[in-house]
C-alpha cells in the first residue's frame, strides 16, 4: 500500500514538471513572429517577463520556518470545564535548502519536525445543578508526539512588477516522513503507542520581502495537497491495531500558515 501511494505521488510530481518543460518546448518550435506575439501577451501581465528576474540563476537558498509555544492552567476555568490543571508545549521546525536552476525558479530539500506535549493532571465538566446534573472528571491524561519528515521542493518566483523588493511563489512540496506517539490516561494506566507513515504532496503560495540584499522575510498558506497515511498501534502492549487513511485538500488550511525568514547568496 505504502508502494502505491508513493507512486501515485512521484507520478503527479513528474506529470507537473513534464507539463512545465512540455510547454517550453512547444514554444521553441513556434515560428518567431508567433513567439514573439505570446510573449508580448504575458509581457503585458509582467508575471514571466524575461528582464524581470527576482531570483538570478545560481543563488543558494537557505532558509526555514519555527515556532515555539507553552502553556500552564493552574485551577483554570474556560467556559463549562473547570479546574484545569495543565501543561504543554508545541515546538515546530522546518529549514530548506534550495538552489536556483534558473531565474526565478528553484529546486531544493526541505526538512520538517515537529514535538507536541500534554499533560492534563485535572479537569472537570457539570452541566446541570450538583443533584440532578451530569457532572465528568479527569484525574490523568498524558499525550507525546514527535513527527519528521523530509521533501523535494520546486519553487516558482512571480516579481510584482518591475519592484526588486517584492514578489509572489508558489511552492510544490512532495514529503515523505514517519511519526511517534504515546497517550496515557486513567488510574490505572491505558496506554497507546502509535507509529505511523505518511506522504503527500501539497501547494504553498505566499509574498515574500527582501529586508536587505541578502536576507528576506517570506509568508506562505496552504491551499491544497494529497495526503496519505497508514498507522500502526499497541494498546497497554497487548492488543494491536492498524488504520489507512487518505484525503486531498482543496482549501486554505490556517493551521499551516507559516512565517520564516530565507537568506538568498
Amino acid at each position: 500500500m505504502r508502494i502505491k501511494h508513493i507512486i501515485i505521488l512521484c507520478f503527479a510530481l513528474c506529470a507537473t514538471l513534464s507539463a512545465v518543460a512540455q510547454r517550453r518546448s512547444v514554444d521553441r518550435e513556434l515560428p518567431d513572429s508567433v513567439l514573439t506575439q505570446i510573449e508580448q501577451r504575458r509581457s503585458n501581465r509582467g508575471l514571466v517577463e524575461r528582464n524581470n528576474v527576482f531570483v538570478p540563476k545560481g543563488q543558494w537558498i537557505f532558509g526555514g520556518t519555527a515556532s515555539y509555544s507553552v502553556h500552564h492552567n493552574n485551577d483554570y476555568k474556560a467556559l463549562i470545564v473547570e479546574d484545569i490543571n495543565s501543561e504543554g508545549y508545541t515546538v515546530k521546525a522546518s529549514p530548506l535548502l534550495a538552489y536556483a536552476i534558473t531565474d526565478n525558479m528553484a529546486l531544493g530539500l526541505r526538512f520538517n519536525y515537529g514535538r507536541t506535549f500534554m499533560r492534563l493532571d485535572s479537569a472537570s465538566i457539570s452541566l446541570g445543578d450538583s443533584e440532578t446534573g451530569t457532572n465528568l472528571t479527569t484525574d490523568f491524561y498524558y499525550a507525546l508526539k514527535h513527527s519528521y519528515s523530509l521533501g523535494a521542493i520546486w519553487r516558482q518566483y512571480i516579481p510584482l512588477g518591475k519592484n526588486k523588493r517584492f514578489a509572489i511563489f508558489n511552492e510544490v512540496q512532495l514529503a515523505m516522513g514517519a511519526s511517534q506517539s504515546k497517550f496515557a490516561q486513567d488510574n490505572p494506566v491505558n496506554g497507546t503507542f502509535s507509529e505511523s507513515f505518511e506522504a503527500g504532496l501539497s501547494v504553498s503560495p505566499g509574498i515574500i520581502a527582501f529586508a536587505s540584499n541578502t536576507m528576506a522575510v517570506e509568508v506562505s498558506v496552504g491551499v491544497m495537497g494529497v495526503q496519505f497515511n497508514s498507522t500502526k498501534q499497541v494498546h497497554n502492549q497487548v492488543e494491536e491495531g492498524k488504520t489507512t487513511s487518505s484525503f486531498m485538500n482543496f482549501s486554505i488550511n490556517l493551521l499551516s500558515v507559516g512565517l520564516g525568514v530565507s537568506f538568498y547568496l
